[in-house]
């Protein structure tokens, strides 16, 4: 007797949030709807969790008013994608999305160990196939920030999109976000 193949249940942003709504989902548990399928976060360990305190704090101090970050929360990329990435800068006040998440943050941060090649590929698909323009990987393994830009149409990649410039920085380097090119951010306050 031959098996029929499994079928995966793709979900809809809506369908998502509105089981997040209901608590569908456990605190402990940290789950994010990436290209339709509910994904669990990997644990975080002290250094991610200093790498994210790390860049918070460093943004936050460069970031002049009128500019949020946002921590771990959701963002509505798309129909079927609601990422929590580990730090969003938008533009605006908190009171500005207690109706809806941000749509299109002028930066993302992920802090990287063990999701480092989920983060570069699948992740950085995904974001760049929603057209953030600047992405940026604290990368604890190597010890450098990646800094992702320039979405473009690629067939081969997860989502159909890429970045199509990379660059790597190490201290004493800073890099600036592409929509706030006032505010350098040092590499050396970003790594744990």
């Amino acid at each position: 007797m031959k098996q029929a193949p499994l079928t995966v249940r793709r979900w809809k942003r809506v369908e998502y949030e509105r089981l997040v709504d209901l608590g569908a989902f456990d605190d402990d548990e940290p789950v994010e709807l990436i290209g339709g399928q509910l994904i669990v976060a990997e644990p975080k360990g002290s250094e991610h969790a200093t790498g994210v305190g790390m860049a918070d704090d460093a943004l936050r101090v460069a970031l002049p008013s009128g500019w949020i970050v946002r921590g771990q929360d959701p963002v509505a990329l798309d129909d079927e994608s609601a990422p929590e990435p580990d730090l969003a800068v938008v533009r605006g006040s908190r009171a500005d999305y207690r109706h809806a998440h941000p749509a299109r943050p002028a930066l993302i941060i992920e802090v990287a160990e063990t999701s480092l090649r989920f983060d570069r590929i699948e992740k950085g698909s995904l974001y760049a196939r929603a057209g953030i323009v600047d992405y940026w990987i604290v990368n604890l393994v190597d010890r450098v920030v990646e800094v992702y830009r320039d979405p473009g149409a690629d067939v081969t990649a997860p989502y159909g999109w890429r970045y199509m410039s990379v660059d790597r920085f190490t201290p004493p380097s800073a890099v600036a976000p592409v929509e706030v090119p006032t505010a350098p951010i040092p590499i050396a306050a970003l790594l744990p």
